[in-house]
Parts: C-alpha cells; structure tokens; sequence
C-alpha cells in the first residue's frame, strides 16, 4: 500500500470517529432536529463547543507601535472613511471570529484555517444583532458558527443559518481588504490592529497548522464535483447576482487588470502578487466582496461556480 493510499486511509477513519452525534441526538450540545443541510456532512472537528475561544471585547493597536508581525503575514482589513482597522491571520487562527463593532457597525471578522476564508459580515442577521462563537462542528470542511442569542448554527462560506430558530437566514457578506502586513502598513500607516492582548494564552508568535497548510488534501471530506484545479489550489471567489465565479490566483499574477461579467454585471478583477492583495470592482469601481479559498472548498460550496482561465 502506498503511502499516500495509506495516509488517505487513517483519514477516512479519522474522519468516521468526529461523526457520531452526542448521546441525546445532538452534536457539541446542538440541536440538528431542523437541519437545511444533510446531518451526515456535520462533523465534529475536535474541539468542544467555545473550545476555540471567539474573541468578543477586541483591544486594538496603533500600527506603528505593532512589533508582533512579520511582514509576509496576512491580514484582512476594513476601512471606513479615514478610518482602518486590520485583523491578523496570526490571531484569527487561534479564534477564528471576532465579534467588533468598527464606525457603528457590528461586525463578525470570521476565518476558517481549513478553507482558507476570511470573510467579514454583519452580525445584524434574520432581524437581530448577533454574537457568534465557533460551534467546533463542521459542514464541508468549514467552520459551523453559533449565534448566542438562540443557538443557531452557521455556516461561514454558505453565508446562511443551518439550523435553530434562525434556519434559513442569510448573513450579509462585506467587503475587505487582504493583504501582507507590509503592504497593509504602507497603505494604511495610521490605522488600528488588533491586539494579541485577547485575554487568551495562546502562540500568536507560532504557526497554527502548519502541517496542513504544508499537505495538499483537504482536512475533512468534501463533495467533489469539480476536478480542473488541485483540491488547494486557491482562488478568489465571488458572487455577485446570486452567480459564483472563481479566478485561480497562479493565473491572476500575470493579469494587470481582468474585465468580466458575473451575474451580468460588470467587474474588474485584479491581483497583486508582491501583496497577496485581490481586488474586485463593480461597474461604479466600487468594492466587491470576494475571498481568497482553497479551491476544494470553494467548488463544495458552489459546484456551478463558473471559473476563469487564461485562454478563454
């Protein structure tokens, strides 16, 4: 048996032990009597429910005065008029959301390290203000949040409520910058970051998963439907119109500038490869939502995504 033969099959038994639902019928001690999705794709990741610990009273620093990042780290930004605040991949790793209020707007600055997916939405959802937390369940590799409100599951890349008195409502995705610390610094010099003073004891000077951002599989099974990039292949994807489309970064590096169509509307794509900085505009130039993610996930989420190459 081959290695990777082998290695697939301790992962498949791996995977089969985060299956089994608690001895009430429920997972992490949430109720899936209502699911939307299918029970057998929820899994159990590892951690309790709040064993990853979402930070919920985010203290900020001054980015000259940041001495905790190196300059090739991530982060995912939002800026507001003069002002900028910016969120560490370095961090986020080790909790995964930040419930934030930046300029008046309550914010939920998510990140799944399996998909690769900083996403940022408004925690104002199905009629309410919201705080989530990291259920420690997964659907299709991807982080389920939890709303403390009512205890409703939610899944990040989906962008809806998956079970719970919230079942079937719908996150509003934002738009945010992504890119190096560098860049971010030379771009935003008199902006706020956040803090690793989080109230938690954590490694935010070591590298959280670094052996499965070294591997080339994904973590836990995905449906796949689509094969025409490697499964860790990441893209930029968006959704505009109710349509999903993905740019492969390797190919957006050699594009100055993309003009497309999604959902029959206009759009610019672009890429900075020395940044790790994508870009989307509308037809106004204004900002789009889009998100760096593994190609796997991406296409799990949405099998008819359309997808750009070079030689159409």
């Amino acid at each position: 048996m081959s290695t990777k033969v082998l290695t697939r099959a301790l992962f498949l038994i791996f995977v089969s032990l985060h299956v089994a639902a608690d001895g009430d019928g429920t997972m992490n001690g949430f109720d899936l009597s209502n699911l939307t999705v299918d029970r057998g794709e929820i899994l159990a990741g590892g951690p309790p429910r709040d064993g990853i610990p979402a930070i919920d009273a985010p203290g900020f620093v001054a980015a000259q005065e940041v001495n905790y990042l190196r300059d090739e780290d991530i982060v995912v930004g939002l800026v507001r008029g003069a002002r900028a605040r910016a969120y560490p991949l370095r961090i986020l790793v080790w909790h995964e959301i930040v419930n934030d209020t930046f300029d008046g707007e309550p914010l939920a600055v998510t990140y799944c390290p399996l998909c690769g997916t900083a996403m940022v939405f408004d925690r104002r959802a199905g009629g309410r203000e919201r705080s989530f937390g990291v259920s420690g369940l997964l659907y299709r590799s991807d982080v389920l949040m939890f709303d403390r409100e009512t205890g409703s599951l939610w899944s990040q890349l989906a962008m809806e409520s998956v079970s719970g008195p919230a079942a079937g409502a719908r996150l509003v995705w934002l738009p945010s910058e992504h890119m190096t610390w560098q860049a971010w610094r030379q771009r935003y010099p008199d902006s706020e970051v956040l803090s690793p003073d989080t109230g938690f004891r954590r490694d935010y000077g070591g590298t959280a998963y670094a052996s499965y951002f070294a591997s080339d599989e994904p973590m836990f099974p995905v449906p796949k439907s689509r094969t025409e990039l490697p499964d860790r292949a990441l893209v930029v994807g968006v959704i505009v119109g109710g349509e999903a489309k993905a740019y492969p970064v390797e190919d957006l590096r050699s594009v100055e500038a993309l003009d497309d169509h999604v959902g029959g509307t206009p759009v610019v794509v672009r890429y900075d490869g020395d940044s790790r900085r994508p870009e989307v505009s509308g037809p106004e130039g204004e900002q789009l939502p889009s998100v760096v993610v593994f190609w796997f996930a991406w296409q799990g989420f949405y099998p008819e995504t359309g997808l750009w190459r070079p030689t159409e």
